[in-house]
């Protein structure tokens, strides 16, 4: 059995019904734990002299927790220990006037004889000596020419816009290798905004890179993982169309976009504060295009010292892929429950899926032209968009003979009584022949299922005796077909001989007799 430990709540109500004359049986009984525990918490009160009438402060109920819960110190490590007796040494090398690195101190205590594990080392000098690695940074090698570019957002401040303050934020595109950089004002962060941004930087630039280093919104990536993040579906696919390879930075670490990091403050400083915006979008993307390329890529960089705009018109233009010549169509990727219509609900308009699908859930992809329906990652059906409250249905999605009467197909009815009888499709054609034919959809198959259970020619010969008399009503026909089926009963209970279908006959060779060997019948 685990140990369980109580806590304050817990003691003071064991204490206070001791006090008031509960033995250990009744206590456990109450639920303050088994009467093992309950007599050690009791048995601590008793030696730190809590009588049953004492006051049972926070002080004291403390005190006989701790006399119950405390635990044994562990004895150190031989390990640990060895480090203690170098603790003098060790702190010198560490924080004298020339420190060195813990990797060194390892090598030199291993050098006297002191051998210990990296990772205890470590630990023994985090806490017994307060001592932590110095943070540094790595400067990486400048990409090749049109190899890579890094965006971010960037918050930039508010703005009027019909008359409220709306947060102004930008996309900004660099390219790493020229720093030559874009900035597109949006009002929102979504991947519509991110794909509309990056075609407008593409256009800007006059060409598209290789590769694209983002930030982890979840507009771009869902699932944030230094080995395998997953893009949002639809920006995936965005970087397919647009032959970009996508390389998010990792969490927290600003250095792994070091290019775009630092020009969010630098636009914020240069390009929004003091300005006068009118709150249009249109003439807040036309400023910072105008002064991406006029002033932030015409002055000299701080870090390569050269001009931006120059480096990239020279050296980074001419290798970079070509535009975009269509806008892309962003998709929206969702789940949907095919229900037992045979439908499912997208952008309140409904689209049909087969009837395997039936109480299933299935990804659908939706664009401006079709709804793509995937199931396990194989294409189900494309419909075309309908808009809200319309619906887009296949007929082969029903179950065989439900098609015609779920699309209230006419023509469906009328081919299968074609099928049966002539006089039953004369009937049928006749009941049909009005204006609005579908409202006798339900008399139609009615027709049909009498059919079935009185036999296409019996129901033909009622059709040519209703249709003699001009009688177009199929509850008619059904009780003239009960009528006659009386009478034959009847019939058939007198005596009278009734014309069966000869089912179980057998042919005349089956009674005739053999001779026997005598020349007798036998």
């Amino acid at each position: 059995m685990s140990f369980r430990e109580l806590h304050m709540i817990d003691v003071l109500e064991l204490l206070r019904r001791w006090q008031a004359g509960q033995s250990a049986r009744e206590i456990a009984r109450a639920g303050a734990g088994d009467r093992k525990t309950v007599a050690r918490y009791i048995a601590a009160a008793r030696e730190l002299e809590v009588g049953v009438t004492d006051a049972l402060t926070e002080e004291v109920v403390r005190r006989v927790a701790d006399r119950v819960q405390a635990r044994p110190k562990a004895s150190p490590s031989a390990a640990w220990a060895s480090l203690e007796a170098e603790r003098s040494r060790i702190e010198t090398w560490l924080k004298g006037k020339d420190p060195l690195r813990l990797v060194r101190v390892h090598e030199l205590l291993a050098r006297q004889g002191v051998i210990v594990g990296y990772s205890t080392l470590r630990r023994f000098a985090h806490q017994e000596l307060g001592f932590r690695e110095p943070r540094s940074t790595v400067l990486l090698a400048d990409c090749a020419p049109g190899e890579e570019a890094q965006i971010d957002f960037g918050m930039m401040g508010s703005v009027v816009v019909e008359g409220r303050q709306r947060r102004l934020w930008v996309l900004v595109v660099t390219l790493s290798y020229s720093r030559f950089t874009f900035v597109y004002p949006t009002f929102t962060q979504t991947v519509e905004d991110v794909c509309a941004g990056l075609d407008a930087a593409w256009a800007f630039f006059g060409g598209v890179p290789q590769r694209l280093v983002p930030d982890n919104p979840a507009t771009m990536v869902i699932r944030a993982d230094p080995k395998a993040p997953t893009l949002q579906r639809g920006f995936a696919e965005y970087a397919q169309v647009r032959g970009l390879f996508i390389d998010p930075a990792r969490v927290a670490r600003p250095q792994d976009k070091g290019r775009v990091e630092n020009q969010v403050p630098y636009i914020r400083e240069r390009w929004f504060a003091g300005e006068t915006f009118s709150g249009d979008i249109g003439e807040l993307r036309t400023h910072a295009a105008h002064w991406c390329r006029e002033i932030a890529g015409a002055r000299v960089h701080g870090t390569t010292r050269r001009v931006p705009r120059e480096v990239f018109d020279l050296e980074e233009l001419p290798v970079l892929q070509p535009v975009p010549t269509a806008a892309f169509d962003v998709p929206r990727w969702l789940e949907a429950k095919v229900h037992a219509d045979h439908h499912i609900q997208v952008g309140r308009a409904l689209y049909s899926a087969p009837t395997s699908l039936l109480h299933k859930t299935v990804d659908v992809r939706v664009d401006r032209r079709t709804v793509r329906i995937y199931f396990r990652n194989e294409l189900i059906k494309v419909h075309p968009h309908v808009a809200p409250g319309k619906r887009s249905t296949d007929p082969t999605h029903y179950p065989v003979g439900k098609a015609d009467y779920a699309m209230r197909s006419v023509d469906g009815v009328r081919a299968k009584a074609a099928g049966l009888d002539p006089h039953v499709a004369q009937f049928a054609e006749r009941l049909l022949a009005g204006p609005l034919p579908w409202t006798k959809m339900r008399q139609a198959y009615g027709l049909l299922r009498l059919c079935e259970r009185y036999g296409a020619p019996r129901v033909g010969a009622i059709c040519e005796r209703a249709l003699s008399f001009d009688v177009l009503d199929v509850g008619r026909v059904e009780r003239m077909l009960k009528s006659a089926v009386s009478d034959e009963q009847e019939a058939t209970a007198s005596g009278k001989l009734v014309a069966l279908p000869a089912r179980f006959a057998r042919a005349s060779e089956a009674f005739a007799t053999v001779g026997s060997k005598d020349g007798g019948a036998s």
